[in-house]
């Protein structure tokens, strides 16, 4: 983003931790950011909020450019108009969405882009809480949202999708879209799909919790940090690319998936994946944890920015 052009103005409301994600992400990127909260107190702990991810983004982005302004608003009217991008984070709640809506959308310019940063709910779930339900995309970003780039966008309206694609992409963000609606979105259901496919193998002895996310980090989860699950297929076919794999090797593949299992999360299964990742975590506390996953991301953040793009 650059201030020899048009300043992206962004509104941020709910000053949570996304919410400051956000709110740090586009001010390091340039855009003035004026961020509301109905609650005094977590308005307050903005700033504070957004100091690691601040710092965080130094490292991974230290050319972005001067920051843009950070607003702190007392109220909604002050956050909304004239924004750009309204970017909402507030709880996983129908109900809290849609009440927030009725206020929002009468501030908004006739031009801006209401987008939530949803992770539970749908479009279709939230776009009643509108007059004009156009105006509404899902922009879905994965956690941490100031360090992994993927947003991901389902709306009806193609002109503010582009408007929104273009400021997530001046913020170093890559947005991919959605063809239809879907719960969990893309990324979610791969990880879900990932996910139980692991506690399966947990239930069914398989192999230890270490086990399975050692084999992961080691194995696939390093080849799709650059390649996307079709593509190493594709290059798992050798010469005759896809279509060679699945002309010589679908048929195994299909054996794999019949072999995929059902988990189902039993009181022993639960203790079973808690003593798991408590072994894993040799002692180290949630927030600990959280700084050695951040400092590893911002270290393949940086090695990315040199490597070549598949």
């Amino acid at each position: 983003m650059t201030h020899a052009q048009h300043t992206p103005q962004i509104a941020i409301l709910g000053a949570g931790l996304i919410g400051a994600a956000w709110a740090a992400l586009f001010q390091h990127h340039g855009a003035d950011v004026r961020v509301w909260d109905p609650n005094a107190d977590a308005l307050a702990a903005t700033a504070a909020r957004m100091k690691a991810p601040l710092e965080q983004l130094a490292q991974v982005a230290p050319d972005a450019g001067p920051r843009g302004a950070l607003t702190l608003c007392a109220t909604l009217a002050d956050a909304v108009t004239g924004a750009d991008l309204i970017q909402e984070n507030a709880p996983e709640s129908i109900p809290v969405k849609h009440a927030l809506y009725a206020q929002v959308e009468p501030l908004m310019a006739p031009s801006a882009v209401l987008a939530s940063s949803t992770s539970a709910l749908t479009w279709s779930e939230l776009s009643p809480g509108l007059q004009d339900p156009a105006r509404l995309i899902t922009a879905h970003p994965f956690n941490p949202p100031h360090l992994v780039p993927l947003v991901e966008i389902y709306g009806t309206d193609a002109a503010r999708i582009t408007r929104a694609e273009a400021i997530y992409r001046a913020a170093d963000r890559v947005p991919v879209r959605l063809k239809k609606d879907a719960t969990g979105h893309i990324a979610n259901r791969l990880a879900s799909a990932l996910w139980r496919e692991a506690v399966f193998m947990v239930q069914d002895g398989i192999a230890d919790v270490e086990a399975i996310d050692a084999a992961l980090v080691n194995g696939p989860g390093l080849r799709w940090s650059v390649l996307g699950a079709h593509m190493a297929y594709h290059l798992g076919g050798g010469a005759g690319g896809m279509e060679g794999y699945l002309a010589h090797l679908g048929p195994s593949q299909e054996r794999r998936w019949a072999a995929l299992g059902a988990p189902t999360l039993s009181t022993q299964v639960q203790a079973e994946l808690v003593a798991g990742v408590a072994r894993e975590a040799a002692g180290r506390d949630i927030s600990q944890l959280e700084a050695t996953r951040d400092k590893a991301l911002i270290a393949a953040l940086r090695a990315r920015k040199d490597a070549p793009h598949v």
